[in-house]
């Protein structure tokens, strides 16, 4: 098994919600984070003052899927969250060693 999260734009989350839901990937966890990549930010205008905004708004979308899911995974991911702009964000992948439904005590692919 593998989990993935996803740092994307806020605006994108509902398309990567539908993409994965349309491969049976159902169960995700949604997180509103801040930060910055190469972008280090930028600058605005509020009530004619400029001042820089070092973090941007991002989502973080976590998913876990089995192996064999990875891949289309996360194709579906990229290609809803693509915008083609600077600032469209990252995924990462690590390995998960064990899963459990706390209600029902299922482990690892049952659990999911």
């Amino acid at each position: 098994m593998k989990k993935i999260e996803a740092i994307i734009k806020p605006f994108k989350v509902d398309d990567v919600k539908d993409a994965l839901g349309e491969l049976g990937i159902d169960g995700m966890t949604i997180t509103e984070v801040k930060g910055h990549g190469r972008q280090k930010g930028h600058t605005e205008l509020y009530r004619g003052a400029e001042y820089v905004v070092d973090f941007v708004p991002k989502v973080k979308v976590e998913v876990v899927v089995g192996d064999d899911r990875i891949e289309e995974a996360l194709e579906a991911i990229c290609a809803a969250a693509s915008s083609g702009k600077v600032g469209d964000g990252k995924i990462f992948v690590s390995p998960v060693e064990q899963v459990i439904r706390i209600r029902t005590g299922e482990r690892d692919h049952e659990a999911l």
